[in-house]
């Protein structure tokens, strides 16, 4: 009789432990989603954003621009579903701003425009909320990942399929490649938190 009041209260807490492991696993695997689609939603309007800039500038380089407005067309990703969608749009984005950054070079009038700086406005603060949304990704990527790879729970999320979430990089080649703005000296503090982002 003892033995299966034990054996019974052992199931139930197994039971209540997998249940409570499933939720959690659900709860972190949906804070990854909500951040990819906030993500997507910044990217979008920053590519808008964009184009919306080059479709300024077009009145001073009509031939240029045609071309980067082609280029972003076929560059701006129709959806974010991972994190390597994310790291393809910041390339292509980073890609397609240079070309631009090189006809304003050229047209320095296009510079003065006061609709010009306006959007430039508008870009800087959309990649402040993508760097924030990547952040929060990255964090609620690495809760999940604890679970899905540290026992007890990994055995859960091996049963359920769960699995471990790639993280949103920055691309160190262009970052390798940024000028030293203190070749003498460490960079004063936040500054390395900020390029590492």
């Amino acid at each position: 009789m003892i033995t299966g009041i034990i054996v019974i209260a052992l199931l139930v807490i197994v039971v209540m432990w997998f249940i409570s492991t499933q939720r959690e696993l659900v709860k972190l695997e949906e804070l990854c989603k909500n951040a990819l689609s906030q993500i997507e939603v910044q990217l979008n309007s920053r590519w808008d954003a964009l184009l919306n800039l080059t479709g300024a500038a077009r009145e001073m380089a009509s031939r240029e621009c045609d071309t980067i407005i082609k280029t972003i067309e076929a560059r701006r990703p129709s959806g974010v579903k991972t994190a390597a969608d994310v790291n393809a749009s910041q390339s292509g984005f980073a890609e397609v701003m240079s070309r631009l950054m090189v006809v304003t070079e050229s047209y320095p009038e296009i510079k003065s425009h006061p609709l010009y700086q306006s959007l430039m406005n508008d870009i800087n603060g959309y990649e402040d909320k993508v760097r924030m949304s990547r952040m929060v990704y990255n964090d609620s990527a690495t809760k999940l990942n604890r679970y899905v790879r540290q026992l007890p729970s990994s055995i859960i999320a091996s049963m359920l399929h769960f699995e471990v979430m790639e993280y949103i990089k920055i691309d160190d080649e262009k970052k390798r490649d940024a000028p030293n703005l203190f070749p003498n000296q460490n960079p004063p503090t936040g500054m390395s938190s900020v390029a590492s982002r």
